[in-house]
């Protein structure tokens, strides 16, 4: 199914599968529900399974103000698919931006999530973190130059900090997207991105399941993972062999099955 979530923006939507385990999940930046189509697939006989493309991204609405990509709008973009697919609780997750908006969703609605996905999550903008520095030049550059020239250096390039296979899929799909969202979602979303160590005091306490997912060859997620499985004891961590960045992609059987297992163990648990 492909639907279009009304709403102050309008978000794309894919479903597939009429399982009993919803599991909702988002793509990085400059992705699109298109990186989980592998997952939507390979799920559908056994879970209700959902992608969408986030506020500003592909065929979801681009809102022109910057306020509009503040943390809690995407937050609450979550909360309006679950009301849409006509679901109080599911599984949440996503990709590097994706997974870093699924831990605050999970933050701001423990009762909403029955279950956490986190798949190479940002490394975090503390203070003058690299990523903060990087999101704020990209956007400077994406204002200047648009997405063809800024894309190049910092959503591919060498200065971008992905492995060359992730850098290329990438840029794919980087010039459907509009350069002022792509801007905003930088300075608004990923500048205040919380570091492991933060996220780690945020999502203790809710005691939701997670599984942590990273390739081995990810230089960007490889680290903060490892040590948010650190502060997230009961988290069930897969370091996936060979892949880099864009791990469900690059290992879609691998992270396929990851989920599958992971999502029967919550729904026998039920």
């Amino acid at each position: 199914m492909i639907a279009r979530v009304p709403g102050d923006v309008a978000l794309h939507l894919e479903v597939e599968g009429e399982g009993a385990v919803p599991l909702v999940l988002m793509h990085g930046f400059g992705g699109s529900a298109r990186n989980w189509r592998p997952q939507l697939r390979a799920l559908k006989d056994t879970f209700r399974v959902a992608a969408f493309d986030v506020r500003g991204h592909a065929r979801s609405e681009a809102p022109s103000g910057a306020a509009e990509y503040r943390p809690e709008r995407f937050v609450a973009d979550v909360c309006r698919v679950l009301d849409f697919l006509g679901v109080a609780r599911a599984v949440v997750g996503g990709l590097s931006m994706g997974a870093g908006i699924a831990a605050r969703f999970a933050a701001a609605h423990p009762e909403r999530t029955a279950g956490l996905v986190l798949a190479a999550l940002p490394p975090g903008a503390k203070g003058g973190s690299r990523q903060r520095n990087w999101a704020f030049e990209f956007a400077g550059a994406l204002d200047r130059d648009g997405t063809a020239v800024a894309g190049a250096r910092f959503a591919w390039g060498p200065e971008s900090g992905l492995d060359e296979r992730a850098g290329k899929l990438v840029q794919l799909g980087f010039a459907e997207h509009a350069a002022h969202a792509l801007a905003h979602t930088l300075r608004e979303l990923l500048a205040v991105q919380p570091d492991a160590e933060s996220l780690g005091r945020m999502l203790a306490p809710l005691d939701v399941p997670t599984l942590l997912l990273v390739g081995d060859r990810d230089p960007v997620s490889l680290g903060p993972i490892r040590q948010l499985a650190v502060a997230l004891e009961t988290a069930e961590l897969v370091v996936v062999p060979g892949a880099g960045h864009a791990v469900n992609l690059e290992a879609r059987d691998a992270v396929s099955t990851a989920l599958r297992t992971f999502a029967s163990r919550l729904a026998s648990a039920r």
